[in-house]
């Protein structure tokens, strides 16, 4: 009894400590209620108001009117229109000049709204349902990349149906909650995020992305309090960035990253108003998560005027230090406290480590992947002063190709 009794203990023990050694919260230090102590993301992050301006707004040209997707493929920015046009289009992403244009001869173009990629197909959502939302011939069309190329493009269609539409009586214009505008392709399925005009929410459903017709899976919702109309996703950072605008016409980007698996809206969610008021923002695209390119089509409502435009927006100052500090197959970003001592830090730090041989020259780098300090390490546990950084997160480099990385928080 008593060796029972003991066992017990000591497994009881050994799982309070692992207990401890989790702690759910918000993990990310640009939150107003970052947890220094968190190890687990539970997606509870807040932020404060936050706006991002263009560093650079492009002219689209006049065949792009109703631009309304964007996607970064073989160096060049590709567009469409939304209606009719069954051109696709290759730009210049430095200038927004048109540079060729594709027909998809073969297809139709009802309803155009969003373009997605993965390594072999571009895909195009068919699914423009803000008419009268009662819309039975919803689709995305899958093309092969390399026939689009050669002008003999190739395509099948994934066609499919809400599961929790049941009545297709028609709503009137801009009146449903079973609009869609964005779509995301991972390595084995499709991701749909809804533009619901009544709620203001969008809510997120499941597609295989091989050619068939089914019933979409409905995996989650969340009120986004505006219009979602493009989305673009980089599986290797576990982020999804969202454009969309308010019934006012006022443009914003979602920002969703560091979640699990697809389960997009649980990690951290932070909304970001884009300053260009009265822009129908309608494409969205990236290749490294930082630099980002969005679209507005022409807009004329008197007195306003607004051309069709390709804006370009850094996003370095927001995601800078989630991405920078990344696990990838480079190098390994160690962030043991016996290694890198105190962390998170005041003025200074030390690094004690076997794996680097002194001296070894050191850089800090910031999440906008600035070196802002450098030097060189004589020994094993010289100090280095960050007096003069920032509160927030970088990485300190030390060594040579064989570099070793820490994550260092400064408070």
């Amino acid at each position: 009894m008593k060796f029972i009794f003991l066992v017990f203990l000591v497994c009881n023990g050994v799982f309070l400590n692992t207990t401890k050694a989790q702690v759910s919260g918000c993990t990310d230090p640009q939150a107003t209620n970052y947890n220094l102590r968190a190890t687990i993301n539970d997606g509870s992050c807040k932020y404060n108001p936050a706006s991002v301006a263009p560093s650079a707004s492009l002219k689209l040209t006049g065949d792009l009117t109703e631009t309304s997707g964007l996607i970064k493929w073989n160096n060049y920015i590709w567009s469409f229109n939304d209606s009719y046009d069954i051109n696709i289009y290759a730009l210049d992403s430095l200038n927004g000049n048109l540079i060729q244009t594709y027909p998809l001869s073969g297809t139709k173009n009802m309803d155009w709204e969003e373009i997605s990629q993965d390594e072999n197909f571009v895909y195009i959502g068919d699914f423009g349902n803000n008419a009268s939302g009662n819309r039975t011939d919803l689709r995305i069309l899958r093309v092969d990349k390399n026939s689009i190329l050669a002008n003999s493009p190739l395509t099948d269609t994934i066609s499919f149906t809400y599961p929790d539409q049941t009545n297709f009586s028609p709503t009137g214009s801009n009146n449903t909650d079973f609009d869609c505008e964005a779509f995301s392709v991972t390595t084995d399925s499709i991701y749909l995020f809804t533009k619901q005009w009544v709620s203001q929410k969008t809510s997120v459903y499941s597609l295989p992305k091989i050619a068939g017709s089914y019933v979409a899976k409905l995996k989650s919702t969340f009120d986004v309090q505006g219009l979602i109309t493009g989305a673009t996703y980089l599986d290797s950072k576990k982020l999804v960035v969202l454009c969309g605008y308010s019934k006012s016409l006022q443009p914003f980007v979602y920002l969703l990253y560091d979640f699990h698996g697809t389960d997009y809206f649980r990690g951290n969610k932070r909304k970001v108003e884009v300053s260009l008021p009265l822009h129908q923002v309608e494409g969205i695209a990236t290749s490294n998560g930082l630099k980002y390119y969005i679209s507005n089509e022409k807009f004329i409502q008197q007195p306003f005027n607004i051309p069709q435009k390709l804006h370009i927006l850094d996003l370095s100052n927001l995601l800078g230090n989630y991405i920078n500090n990344l696990y990838n197959s480079d190098e390994t970003l160690t962030q043991e406290n016996d290694l890198l001592f105190p962390n998170p830090a005041g003025d200074f730090i030390s690094v004690k480590t076997r794996k680097i041989s002194f001296p070894a020259d050191y850089l800090i780098i910031n999440q906008s992947n600035q070196i802002v300090s450098a030097g060189k390490l004589r020994t094993e546990n010289q100090q280095i002063n960050i007096s003069d950084l920032s509160v927030g997160m970088y990485v300190l480099k030390i060594g040579g190709h064989n570099n070793q990385s820490f994550k260092v928080i400064k408070r």
